[in-house]
């Protein structure tokens, strides 16, 4: 099956509208949550940043094996599309974005500081995927579970913040998660597999 660029923008051009809205959602709460000098810790983003992991493991494997009932392959497809393409919205894209605004973000991969967590997560995930079939669901609470994953690691791992950095912010988290949620979801799985119905809806 070949992916062209115009079923890749589509996809992108429908999950713009739903992205912007969860990502200035979650902004407008955490700033309210920041303006009453509520702490907020690492702890947040290792609560939120696995269940992200979690559901994207079980709409990547389901997509995959929707098309190919191979168990093992649709496994494997889910543990890492969701571990890669989380841990570049999470982590990789925040702390980017963080550094070139100069928010002083320190670098955290979840994969090597807590290994057994997001491991057993994503094998957990994928095997619910499997099972369940899930894919259209879970992707709509995938996007806010990657928005507030993203803005939790953005405020838990920053040193500089003040109230003009939240305009940074939410365009450095709505890159962050538009593309990869996308990827993650719909593209990553299709790679690897011939479509066997044109009709059917990812």
């Amino acid at each position: 099956m070949k992916l062209n660029t115009k079923t890749i923008l589509s996809e992108l051009k429908n999950h713009i509208p739903f992205t912007l809205l969860a990502t200035l959602i979650a902004v407008i709460l955490v700033g309210i949550i920041y303006k009453e000098s509520i702490l907020i810790s690492e702890s947040f983003f290792y609560i939120i940043h696995p269940l992200h992991l979690f559901v994207s493991a079980i709409v990547s494997a389901a997509i995959f094996y929707k098309y190919k009932n191979n168990f093992i392959q649709a496994l494997l497809i889910g543990i890492t599309g969701s571990i890669i393409i989380g841990s570049l919205s999470d982590i990789i894209l925040p702390y980017l974005g963080g550094t070139l605004f100069q928010l002083k973000t320190s670098f955290h991969l979840s994969l090597i500081e807590k290994p057994i967590l997001i491991l057993s997560t994503v094998i957990i995930g994928s095997i619910v995927g499997i099972i369940t079939k899930f894919t259209k669901t879970p992707h709509f609470f995938h996007v806010f579970l990657s928005v507030f994953a993203s803005l939790l690691y953005l405020l838990a791992f920053s040193t500089s913040l003040n109230p003009i950095h939240f305009i940074a912010i939410f365009f450095i988290v709505f890159i962050a998660v538009l593309v990869p949620c996308c990827v993650s979801d719909i593209v990553f799985p299709l790679l690897f597999v011939r479509r066997k119905n044109e009709k059917k809806n990812i």
